[in-house]
């Protein structure tokens, strides 16, 4: 069965950086697109970043362009999301997601993780 496994989470100050990991299993890694999500307390779960199935074409949240990197290593299906200069709002839970198809454009997630607290305080 589909599994996805998140780690890496934790308590920051403001400005400082976190990696996240998530671990994939139960199916061909390399077929899917994946993406990380994030909710805030009282907030809709909002998109993060997206990559393609085999890496290279990314997307971002605007509020994280510049800040966040979303990588891959299909080899190890695990894919990661670098954190950088992370402030108060990037506050929330972060989920990963499995698109059901190679893109998230027209796409949905048909799989979450269990997901990590970030926690960006001083």
């Amino acid at each position: 069965q589909v599994q996805l496994v998140e780690s890496g989470g934790g308590l920051v100050q403001p400005g400082g950086s976190l990696r996240l990991s998530c671990a994939a299993s139960g199916f061909t890694f390399s077929d899917y697109a994946m993406s990380w999500y994030r909710q805030a307390p009282g907030k809709e779960r909002e998109a993060v970043a997206h990559i393609l199935n085999m890496g290279g074409i990314t997307n971002y949240k605007d509020s994280v362009k510049g800040r966040f990197t979303v990588s891959r290593d299909n080899a190890k299906n695990t894919i990661y999301l670098q954190m950088n200069s992370l402030r108060f709002d990037d506050t929330g839970v972060y989920y990963c997601a499995k698109r059901s198809r190679s893109s998230w454009i027209n796409s949905e997630v048909d799989f979450w993780g269990q997901g990590t607290q970030v926690t960006v305080s001083s």
